[in-house]
C-alpha cells in the first residue's frame, strides 16, 4: 500500500490553527474519500481514516465560522456591523 494510503490519504491536521489552510484541507478530505472508496482496504485502517477525516471536518467547519463572524454586512443605512 502506498505510503499516502496509510497515513489516511495524505490527512495532517495543522497545529497552529492561524495557519489552517481551507483549501488544503478540503484537498486532504477528497484524498481521504478516494482511499475509503479502495475496494482493497482493511476495516481498522478505514476506521482510521475517518476518524481523521471528521477531525480535520471539524476543524473546516471552525475555520469557517471563523471566517463567517468576522464578514461585515451594510445594513439598511448603509453602516457596517459584523456578520
Amino acid at each position: 500500500m502506498p505510503d499516502e494510503q496509510r497515513n489516511g490519504g495524505g490527512l495532517s491536521m495543522q497545529e497552529d490553527k492561524n495557519e489552517f489552510d481551507l483549501e488544503k484541507a478540503f484537498d486532504q478530505l477528497e484524498k481521504a474519500v478516494e482511499t475509503l472508496e479502495q475496494e482493497d482496504i482493511s476495516l481498522e485502517e478505514s476506521f482510521r481514516v475517518y476518524k481523521n477525516g471528521m477531525e480535520l471536518l471539524k476543524q473546516c467547519n471552525q475555520a469557517i465560522d471563523r471566517v463567517e463572524k468576522q464578514v461585515l454586512v451594510l445594513n439598511e443605512d448603509g453602516e457596517c456591523h459584523e456578520f
